[in-house]
């Protein structure tokens, strides 16, 4: 017989089997010897002084647990004439991909930046010498912006599709089981790059092709209906495309603008990226001043209206490095990662603020719908001019940018590039550094000891999700005005992270599938 039970429980007793069947026995008048537990949900509750995990077990009575197994999907090309082209090798075209396969069509990804063991190299690059390949990079290459910035799984978009279904596939290309049981799974830059390279392999397998290095270049239309692409100078006839390009894929939105294929300009946040002690963080959130051996790093999350303005973390990373995410020479982003045991020493964030269309009403005359991705631009180049012309970023202790105070020095962080000592007001606009030093002292009365000058404000945090919507039929998932491209993700405006995208991802591998088996 099989019962579920919810406990609360110290940390120490959850991180101890013999502990935890214990507790249970006691708590349901079962003798220990007749139980077997499987935890099925785990998460912290540092809400009180004494700080409990709060889990979801399976009380398993007079029967053993079961090894759960969890087989990669049945991949096979049966119709090898139908062939789908995605462009993007992100979560969302991988699972497009698998789910492609799975209903027997033949997919093609084609991805401009390379391979994810050779991205490592080019990122080395970026740290170490300030040269950014614009088609490989952080946010370009196989496995798409997820990849070296920490695989977080943790989604808030549970009505978009089946969030277990993709972390149960995770699981089965190679991520720890944890990731199944966490309420804010997570499985790090350092493991997810292996995952990645599973899955890629698993679709060649099975009759797929993934061709990194590889340009897509232009649309070719017959009035309103797609008949191909071009890739690298190469005409592809197609009647169907998936466009999983992610939120920074710049050239794909003015192809599409001047191909008069409707885009749309998007809010979307920007701010910094805010960076502690990892202790710090500990202290405040355990409310200790050490978290002993059972507690995972700490992490938040914030958020405040400032007047007509949301202001929020973001992409929270405990025990994290704050990473050069430029797509290009001539700006400067951030953004932020952890190894899976998020044993740094640091703990980031990005701190961000709403950015709405007056903001960039002024530009629409000259961009029209890139308006909102011109604003992003220029702030981004803004901080490149600040910092030197180089990946140094521009940075300000936090009470100094308050206060608005010059940082006669700054102390070490975890941003390898390096840091210059810059004024953020003399970078945003007015709205945006009132905005945060208003919410970073609103943080600092949830948060005693946050606000504080031993943490520094990195600028930029620009691209958390995309300034441009690719408007789609909510039946179809095609294109509102074109027949047979099927925008796609965070690129195009409709999801926001690893599992939305790759739920998206396979919704519309389905409809496009649907299409062409049906025709």
């Amino acid at each position: 017989m099989v019962k579920s039970l919810t406990v609360s429980v110290t940390p120490e007793v959850a991180a101890n089997d013999k502990l935890l069947v214990e507790y249970v026995s006691h708590k349901i008048q079962i003798s220990a010897c007749r139980i077997a537990l499987r935890i099925e949900k785990r998460s912290i509750d540092a809400r009180q002084k004494q700080i409990k995990i709060n889990l979801r077990v399976a009380i398993h009575i007079d029967e053993p647990v079961l090894k759960q197994v969890f087989e990669q999907p049945s991949l096979k090309v049966t119709h090898p004439e139908k062939k789908i082209f995605i462009i993007g090798a992100g979560p969302a075209g991988l699972f497009a991909a698998l789910r492609v396969l799975e209903l027997g069509c033949k997919p093609i990804i084609i991805e401009q930046g390379k391979d994810v063991q050779s991205r490592r190299r080019d990122l080395a690059k970026i740290t170490k010498e300030h040269i950014v390949d614009e088609t490989s990079n952080y946010c370009f290459g196989e496995g798409g912006a997820g990849t070296y910035s920490d695989g977080k799984l943790y989604t808030r978009s549970k009505k978009r599709g089946d969030v277990r279904r993709i972390l149960e596939l995770l699981v089965a290309y190679g991520a720890h089981e944890n990731v199944l049981v966490e309420a804010h799974p997570h499985i790090g830059t350092n493991k997810l790059p292996s995952i990645i390279v599973n899955i890629r392999e698993a679709i060649i397998t099975a009759g797929g092709e993934v061709r990194f290095e590889s340009r897509f270049e232009d649309v070719l239309l017959e009035g309103s209906r797609i008949q191909g692409i071009v890739v690298d100078g190469k005409r592809i006839p197609t009647s169907n495309l998936i466009l999983a390009t992610g939120h920074s894929a710049r050239d794909v939105f003015h192809l599409l603008h001047r191909k008069n294929i409707k885009i749309e300009a998007k809010e979307f946040a920007l701010g910094v990226r805010v960076e502690h002690s990892q202790q710090l963080i500990d202290r405040l959130q355990y409310k200790t001043n050490s978290r002993g051996e059972f507690l995972p790093p700490a992490s938040y999350s914030l958020v405040t209206q400032i007047e007509d303005r949301a202001v929020f973390s973001f992409c929270m990373c405990p025990g994290g490095v704050i990473a050069p995410c430029a797509t290009g020479e001539d700006h400067v982003v951030t953004n932020g990662w952890s190894p899976s045991k998020r044993n740094g020493q640091y703990a980031n964030s990005g701190i961000v603020v709403e950015i709405k269309e007056k903001d960039w009403a002024h530009l629409s005359v000259d961009h029209g719908p890139l308006a909102a991705l011109e604003f992003q631009r220029q702030i981004e180049k803004v901080c490149w001019e600040a910092a030197g012309r180089s990946q140094r970023i521009p940075a300000q202790r936090m009470l100094d940018f308050v206060q608005n105070k010059h940082s006669d020095n700054l102390p070490e962080s975890s941003y390898h590039p390096g840091k210059v000592s810059v004024e953020l007001r003399d970078i945003f606009p007015e709205f945006i550094s009132d905005s945060l030093a208003k919410a970073l002292v609103v943080f600092g009365e949830k948060m005693k000891g946050y606000l504080t000058n031993e943490a520094v404000l990195h600028a930029t945090e620009s691209r958390t999700s995309s300034p441009v919507r690719i408007p789609r039929d909510r039946e179809t998932l095609q294109h509102a005005d074109v027949t047979g491209l099927y925008p796609c993700a965070e690129g195009a405006g409709y999801a926001g992270g690893i599992i939305s995208a790759a739920i998206d991802g396979q919704k519309c591998a389905e409809k496009c599938c649907e299409t062409m088996l049906g025709a």
